[in-house]
């Protein structure tokens, strides 16, 4: 698919409209073409490397139509998508280096400005790897190349989404351009601007707590070969725009903590809402714990958290604790909340009672949770808001959000955290 066809497949009919469609390079034709136009009605700007004009390889003629799509999309406030299909640089042009260091500057400039989405469509390798890393989420196609290094055998899409590089991998190009139209829908135009919200749509019945919670057909999940079972999904509860994270591992890997994090800070970036639905035990790494904790504790859009079967020790204060600064948290019937693993803390806090034969201890241990560490004595102590049952869950989830619409925070002046 030609740069042209894949802008105009990605823009509403008769929306695009390009930019310096007439800059030379090196006396022919320049090796991207960029534009802007609206899709779903929302504005966005795109740019895509042309590989019929010298391999869409990066010149000084390339870099100023992509800095002229950023710098629109700052001065507007608008998301900016990138196709990526490129044979690396023209060397031959002196100016190579600073063009790719420029493209590199807007790109950390736009970073939580205005949403940003990499679209690698065939080969993306060195300097321009790093620019289409620099994108909030990247979308591969099966046999796209992408990589800061020469080296193909480690470049592929297969690759680049079990490192969780690749957040989602597409069959070919028009899927590619789906997904990417797809995801857009779910942000808002920049960090100053509304989420969007369409029509709702009852949810799927099922025992899957997360389908039974979202709109039914809007997830879009991401990053599904990393972080082992931490879910990471878009979604809309009653057609608003919403973070999903599923913590639904015994442990949380540091993959699995990074999964987490990068989404809690996008989803804050841009005051999309977080819903974390919480049932594990621990952290497997302090470094990936303390990155979790601090992203919940630093976010400021409306986090709503529902524990499904435990949340144990140091996984509930990070994820739907204090420490996560949670403003509705809420558990499902027989959900167990404990200080520590539950068998243990019946030994520390019951030692009398399980003073009996090894095999009644098992028994006494149960009892002892089901009194002392159930989801009811939680929200007796004040530490979930509610207990509700899994057909109840999206009803009060949907009401949480309506009244966490308005939520404003002011943070401590700094330039940003260092954890």
């Amino acid at each position: 698919m030609g740069a042209y066809d894949t802008l105009t497949k990605l823009f509403d009919e008769g929306s695009f409209n390009e930019v310096d469609a007439l800059l030379k390079s090196k006396g022919s034709k320049a090796e991207a073409v960029a534009g802007y136009g609206t899709v779903d009605g929302a504005m966005v700007y795109a740019f895509a490397q042309n590989i019929d004009e010298c391999g869409g390889a990066m010149s000084e003629a390339q870099s100023k139509k992509i800095l002229k799509i950023y710098d629109l999309a700052l001065k507007t406030g608008s998301p900016v998508i990138g196709f990526y299909d490129s044979k690396g640089g023209r060397l031959e042009d002196k100016s190579i280096m600073n063009s790719y260091g420029d493209i590199l500057n807007r790109a950390a400039c736009l970073s939580g400005v205005v949403p940003q989405i990499s679209v690698v469509l065939g080969t993306c390798l060195g300097t321009s790897a790093l620019i289409a890393a620099s994108a909030d989420f990247i979308i591969m196609k099966e046999d796209a190349k992408l990589s800061v290094k020469t080296d193909l055998e480690s470049a592929g899409s297969e690759e680049n989404s079990r490192k969780g590089i690749a957040a989602l991998v597409c069959k070919d190009d028009d899927e590619c351009i789906s997904a990417a139209k797809q995801m857009i829908s779910y942000f808002p135009v920049n960090n100053l601007d509304e989420i969007p919200v369409y029509d709702g749509i009852e949810a799927k019945y099922t025992d899957n707590l997360s389908t039974a919670i979202v709109d039914e057909d809007s997830s879009l999940c991401l990053f599904k070969e990393f972080g082992g079972k931490i879910g990471t999904a878009f979604a809309r509860v009653g057609g608003v725009s919403v973070g999903i994270i599923c913590a639904s591992d015994d442990k949380v890997t540091c993959q699995g903590a990074n999964k987490i994090a990068k989404m809690v800070r996008f989803c804050d970036a841009f005051s999309i809402p977080l819903i974390t639905l919480v049932d594990t035990s621990e952290f497997e790494c302090l470094k990936g714990a303390s990155k979790v904790a601090s992203a919940y504790a630093e976010a400021t859009t409306a986090k709503i958290a529902v524990i499904n079967k435990k949340a144990i020790g140091s996984a509930y204060i990070a994820l739907c604790g204090s420490g996560s600064n949670s403003d509705i948290v809420y558990a499902l019937d027989g959900a167990v909340v404990s200080p520590i693993a539950p068998v243990a803390a019946a030994f520390i806090l019951d030692a009398d009672n399980m003073n009996v034969p090894k095999e009644d201890r098992e028994n006494k241990a149960m009892e002892f949770v089901n009194n002392n560490l159930s989801a009811v004595n939680a929200a007796e102590c004040g530490f979930i808001d509610d207990v509700v049952s899994v057909d109840m869950i999206r009803s009060k989830v949907v009401s949480a959000l309506d009244m966490l619409s308005s939520k404003r925070i002011s943070t401590l002046p700094k330039k940003h955290s260092t954890i």
